[in-house]
This record gives C-alpha cells, structure tokens and sequence, in this order.
C-alpha cells in the first residue's frame, strides 16, 4: 500500500466500510470525512487507479451504476496497515 495516495487508502478504507457501495455512496461518504465536495475528475481515476492496482473489484449494478468491492489483494493491504499503524501508535494510545 507504501504507492497509494491518501485518497486512495481513504477510496479503500471507505470501500471496505460499506456492503458494495456504488460511486455515490463511496463520494458522499468521502465528502463527510474530509468536509468538502469530492469532484468526479478526482474521484473516478482514483477508483480506477485501485482497480487496476488488483485492490479493488468493480462490477455494474446497471448500464449507468457501478459497485465496488475490495479483492482478498486490498483486504491483505489494509491488515498490514493496520499492523504497521498499531506498530507506531499502539502504545501510545494504550497509555491514554
């Protein structure tokens, strides 16, 4: 996950949050986190960068919706993050 954007691990995050949530629903909840409009020119090519990446599957709900799921590939990705995060914060937040 070290060659992924911030936005592109939140794209992740956020994809693992939700049951096959389709662009909107991946945008709005964006939009919630970081309090401010995600343009479609920014959302869209990230989506796909995570894609073509492996780390996320994209299927078509319809001919104008599509959903995504996390692969096993981007499940992997985000539990070694979360191990490495824990690394370097998990004592510090336990001394809390």
């Amino acid at each position: 996950m070290y060659d992924l954007t911030g936005f592109q691990r939140d794209l992740l995050y956020t994809i693992a949050g939700q049951d096959d949530p389709h662009g909107l629903a991946i945008k709005e909840e964006l939009e919630d986190y970081y309090e401010k409009e995600i343009h479609h020119g920014r959302l869209s090519p990230n989506l796909d960068e995570v894609v073509d990446k492996g780390l996320v599957e994209k299927g078509a709900a319809d001919r104008r919706t599509n959903f995504y799921t996390l692969t096993a590939r981007g499940r992997r990705e985000i539990e070694a993050r979360r191990e490495g995060e824990d690394q370097y914060v998990g004592e510090l937040l336990s001394e809390s």
